[in-house]
């Protein structure tokens, strides 16, 4: 699965195309180093075979080559981080906490 990615002024993405429909996980760049992942979609057609986990993978992967830490907004994002501790640690301090206050 090719996860490609797309950016443009202070937002971007990362995608995995299908044909016409794309799945995709929209963020925008709330500053130098801090980037808010917003929402994530995957055709229906492509649901149940690990496309939202790439795109999530891709997105941490590249907040830590650029040395940014991560806004989850996204609630895909933020269920995907219970089972990520790891990834967990990109998470901005603020928002860790809410992370931790999960129910």
């Amino acid at each position: 699965m090719k996860v490609e990615h797309e950016e443009q002024d202070t937002r971007g993405r990362f995608v995995v195309r299908f044909g016409d429909d794309d799945a995709e996980l929209v963020y925008t760049r709330l500053g130098p180093h801090l980037i808010d992942v917003q929402h994530t979609y995957v055709p229906e057609s492509a649901r149940g075979h690990g496309v939202a986990e790439e795109l999530a993978k891709a997105a941490f992967a590249y907040a830590r080559e650029r040395g940014d830490r991560v806004v989850p907004t996204c609630p895909f994002v933020r269920q995907w981080l219970q089972s990520h501790p790891d990834e967990a640690k990109l998470v901005d301090a603020p928002y860790a906490v809410s992370l931790e206050r999960r129910p």
